[in-house]
């Protein structure tokens, strides 16, 4: 990861580093959010591929602050990021844009088009269910604040089932994987700190607004959801599409870059 961004030549959109492409057609922009830990040349096989099959078409890959090239903050909260992805929009001029989130980028994704215009939603492999994932990382807490943070982080690394990526997919996912604990802990500090009542009372509140918006909301994940969260997520945005590319781990889109590329292609048009 170090090496490449040596040679990185970003362009600054509202603050954060951020690779811009295409001139713009009459589809809507896509505005690419990559994964805690990642940056956004997670994104650049897949845009090379989509610049292929439609070349015009407007792609904003962003590095969220305290990633890649974009400077660390003291706040990491959802409301601040929802905010700064807002002025990326508002400053690079993308009308109402298609917000495709990987991991922790899928829950801003969500985030922000329950409170801005945008043309749907693609959120890759991120359950919005936040009480279990909250419980999970409270369990972990302490060792996620002291010396312990690089063992419990492996953890969650391991997980990812990187394994399944083809070998090129591999390579990218760990050059840019950066866990940074204090990165990490304020992304994680609503799951750490928030009360579970409030932090179910959010997702309630933008599930809600989803419905009522009726943006398209499309979940990939890389393995069947299990039985109780399928049921939430029919419950609580019963208009989205789920679709499960097996065996892809945390992913799906890195298994296929040329698939997931014409999937972009045929959105917000």
């Amino acid at each position: 990861m170090d090496t490449e961004q040596d040679t990185d030549h970003p362009v600054d959109i509202a603050g954060l580093a951020a690779d811009d492409h295409g001139a713009g057609t009459d589809a809507a922009p896509l505005l690419l959010v990559h994964g805690l830990t990642f940056d956004r040349s997670m994104w650049r096989g897949i845009v090379a591929e989509l610049e292929r099959i439609d070349p015009a078409r407007r792609t904003v890959a962003i590095d969220l602050p305290g990633h890649g090239r974009s400077p660390d903050q003291p706040a990491y909260d959802l409301d601040t990021l929802t905010a700064q992805l807002h002025h990326v929009v508002e400053a690079a001029g993308l009308t109402a844009p298609v917000v495709v989130g990987h991991s922790f980028g899928g829950r801003l994704a969500t985030s922000y088009a329950a409170h801005h215009p945008t043309r749907g939603v693609v959120n890759i492999d991120q359950p919005l269910d936040a009480a279990p994932f909250a419980t999970f990382v409270r369990a972990l807490a302490e060792r996620l604040r002291g010396p312990g943070f690089r063992a419990v982080w492996q953890m969650f690394y391991d997980s990812f089932h990187v394994e399944l990526l083809p070998a090129d997919a591999q390579d990218l996912v760990r050059s840019t994987s950066r866990a940074r604990q204090q990165v990490v802990l304020g992304y994680w500090s609503q799951l750490l700190t928030q009360p579970t009542a409030e932090l179910t009372a959010m997702i309630e509140q933008e599930t809600a607004a989803l419905r009522a918006s009726g943006a398209p909301y499309l979940y990939i994940t890389g393995d069947e959801p299990k039985p109780g969260y399928a049921r939430w997520f029919g419950e609580h945005l019963p208009a989205a599409t789920v679709e499960v590319w097996a065996h892809s781990g945390h992913f799906p889109h890195l298994v296929d870059p040329q698939r997931f590329a014409r999937l972009l292609a045929g959105l917000g048009r």
